[in-house]
């Protein structure tokens, strides 16, 4: 009987793993985007190519049928608007003065044999295939110039029909003159309105350009001034410490000599006047940013940490940041590995704040997923790695405003370390930094993917204090 209902809850896990599988191949799958081919570009340069020969064949066979013009007068006025046309894809200037004075010479030349063919009526001064091929100019001239000049050419067509068809006038023809002007000025105010649009779709992706590289150099910005402010209280301690050394050091001594205690007395004047320098500075970077979106002294929404002036929080705080992250519902689990030795208080600092943001990135963007933090102190430095495997529920828009990764770098570059942020082939995310152990920048660049020091043989794993269990 144990053994049925064993097989039947095998059977259950196999069939809901079946359907999670399916799941993330017909519904959450990623959508690639169609291939863009390389002919699509050339595409519109084919049909104006195409569209120019229709315009020759058509021109020639109908100067030479009803306009009564030899072969080679027809063909020489034929090819002419053919040869406008495809010279405005690179010209269009110069394109519609040949259209322009092709035009005229056509209406000049048929004007003697308008009338000479019984039962046949000539389109004049344009013909049907010099309308088109003008069309065509007009449109690419107005895609590519100013709004100006391309009124200016609809201006000077619609005074060369004119003089034509009003000024030179004929007899026995279709007039045609109306039309032309009508459709140019059609084909000009749409090819007016294209170019506009395509000029205001440029400068807009130029400007979220600039906005996006003014944003990123804003959040670069906000990052080393919440470092900076972070950074504050230690180095103030420091300074505190060596004026109240300065200050003690004579009366640890019999009969200090007067330089020693006019050099002494000089040292503590020095880092009383830069305790004060640090307070002002301290105070700009304050009130440039006074509505700090992201707390740096808590985990998660902000006020939830601690005071701004609490103390700087080191390695031995991780065990309660753990502790705390746990209580949210995060599964959590941390090893530390090699001999616990003292860092410099920005190691320290950098390490904590490494830890803590990206247990913060776990809990917005990887709900319900299970998250390993390592720390290994070698002989180097310190080597931390967090990880999070794929999110269980789905995962809540983020309020954040893309800070953490950024923060992480800069923190380990301040101190010649690197930090990679990179996703896992199971769906998760594994950050690794690594953090010279005392804080002091290498001669080449921070990002270099040298490797980082062999670890030590692992140790018992951390309690949730912090500490090494036993």
């Amino acid at each position: 009987m144990l053994a049925d209902r064993g097989r039947r809850g095998l059977w259950v896990q196999r069939a809901l793993g079946a359907l999670a599988v399916l799941r993330d191949d017909l519904w959450t799958a990623r959508r690639d985007p169609l291939p863009v081919f390389v002919w699509l570009r050339w595409l519109p340069h084919g049909l104006v190519c195409l569209a120019a020969f229709g315009v020759a064949v058509g021109g020639v066979a109908q100067l030479g049928n009803n306009g009564g013009l030899n072969p080679g007068a027809a063909s020489a006025i034929g090819f002419a608007p053919a040869g406008a046309v495809l010279l405005a894809l690179r010209r269009p200037v110069a394109a519609w003065w040949l259209s322009i004075a092709a035009a005229a010479v056509c209406a000049v030349v048929v004007r003697e044999h308008l009338g000479s063919t019984p039962g046949v009526v000539f389109s004049w001064p344009w013909t049907p295939a010099g309308i088109i091929g003008h069309l065509l100019v007009l449109l690419l001239l107005a895609l590519r110039v100013r709004a100006r000049v391309a009124v200016e050419a609809l201006v000077l067509t619609a005074l060369l029909t004119w003089t034509l068809e009003g000024g030179l006038g004929a007899g026995g023809y279709q007039p045609t003159g109306v039309a032309a002007v009508v459709l140019s000025a059609v084909v000009t105010v749409l090819g007016i309105a294209l170019h506009g649009r395509r000029q205001a779709r440029d400068e807009l992706v130029e400007q979220t350009s600039l906005t996006a590289e003014e944003r990123a150099r804003r959040t670069l910005l906000e990052e080393r001034s919440r470092i900076a402010r972070e950074l504050h209280d230690v180095v103030a301690h420091h300074m505190s410490v060596i004026s109240i050394q300065a200050q003690v050091a004579p009366h640890l001594v019999e009969r200090p000599s007067p330089e020693l205690v006019e050099n002494l007395t000089g040292i503590r004047q020095n880092a009383l006047e830069a305790l004060t320098e640090l307070r002002r500075v301290l105070g700009v970077l304050r009130s440039a940013h006074p509505d700090d979106p992201e707390s740096p002294y808590g985990l998660g929404a902000p006020g939830t940490g601690a005071a701004p002036d609490a103390p700087q929080p080191t390695l031995a705080r991780l065990g309660t940041l753990i502790e705390n992250t746990r209580a949210t519902g995060l599964d959590v689990s941390a090893e530390v590995r090699g001999a616990v030795r003292p860092y410099t208080p920005g190691v320290e600092l950098s390490a904590y704040r490494i830890v803590q943001e990206a247990l913060s990135n776990a809990l917005r963007h990887a709900p319900g997923s299970r998250v390993r933090v390592e720390v290994v102190h070698g002989p180097d430095g310190l080597q931390l790695e967090i990880a999070n495997s794929r999110p269980r529920r789905k995962v809540p828009p983020s309020p954040g405003a893309g800070h953490g990764l950024l923060g992480m770098r800069e923190r380990a570059a301040m101190l010649g370390g690197r930090v990679t942020a990179t996703a896992t082939a199971q769906g998760g995310f594994t950050v690794t930094a690594f953090l010279p152990g005392d804080g002091t920048p290498s001669d080449g660049p921070s990002e270099d993917p040298s490797p980082a020091p062999s670890p030590p043989p692992p140790l018992p794993p951390m309690s949730t204090t912090g500490e090494q269990t036993p």
